[in-house]
């Protein structure tokens, strides 16, 4: 068996349906060392998904999230998985809609194939590979879409009457709006977790600017899709994001997810 995006698209599918378990449920709430929250959905979904990738490819060095949490951090080498199994676990605890199931293959420190998944709204993006993205609709537990059900995705021209920009519901920040401020701004579209990405893949909107902390596993599986999509990922200063940053404890820079947008001037 072999990791393909059809392959993490089931997993992901899979972990969706016990995070809708707990989501409709009195769940319970503990707080990480971090103080971020996490809930007995993030855990399960998290087995589940390290489980189902050890079946297809025994070799594979994975970054999950709670396990690494819990101090369980492996060697990666060239080629390895990221995995968020509960993006947005402040939506998700508030009985919102805009939480996702993310899982990242990366190869070389570029994010090459992924899957974001919200099981709330059954919303399922896909990066099969470099400049192949698609979207479908499945319910958590279902069946992967067939491909006459796959709409395929590429970023969009960008609009003349003036850009739509994401911006994150629970971390907008004044330097946001001070980064948006150099651009033809025409339309700001709140969303949560890496939805954020997967909204300018899907021809949503243009840019999102990420100016606050993440982690490589929040980023991975949204920034294949966008750049499978024709996106590009860029840190500050104007280099691609890449993936495998031991020496930063495998936090990540500032970033913006581009569109057809090109970066302002330094």
């Amino acid at each position: 068996m072999t990791v393909t995006g059809e392959a993490l698209a089931a997993i992901a599918l899979e972990a969706g349906v016990v995070i809708m378990e707990v989501y409709h449920s009195d769940m319970d709430v503990e707080t990480k060392s971090d103080d971020s929250p996490v809930t007995i959905a993030d855990q399960r979904a998290e087995a589940i998904i390290l489980e189902r990738l050890a079946a297809l490819d025994p070799d594979l060095p994975v970054l999950a999230e709670e396990a690494v949490a819990a101090g369980h951090i492996p060697e990666v080498g060239e080629r390895f998985a990221l995995v968020d199994p509960l993006d947005g676990t402040k939506e998700f605890i508030r009985k919102g809609q805009d939480f996702t199931v993310n899982i990242g293959i990366i190869e070389h420190g570029v994010p090459v194939m992924g899957v974001v998944y919200a099981p709330a709204t059954g919303r399922l993006f896909i990066a099969d590979g470099p400049g192949s993205a698609w979207q479908g609709e499945a319910a958590p537990g279902g069946e992967v879409p067939a491909a006459t059900n796959r709409t395929p995705m590429h970023i969009r021209k960008a609009p003349s009457g003036g850009l739509a920009a994401v911006a994150s519901k629970s971390h907008r920040t004044p330097e946001t709006d001070a980064f948006l401020e150099k651009f033809p701004i025409g339309d700001l579209v709140g969303a949560g977790s890496s939805l954020k990405f997967c909204l300018v893949a899907a021809g949503e909107a243009d840019i999102y600017p990420r100016l606050g902390r993440t982690m490589e596993w929040d980023t991975a599986a949204g920034h294949a899709i966008a750049r499978a999509a024709g996106g590009r990922v860029l840190t500050m200063d104007g280099k691609d994001l890449a993936y495998g940053k031991v020496e930063r404890g495998y936090d990540n820079p500032h970033f913006v997810v581009y569109g057809d947008v090109e970066p302002p001037a330094a």
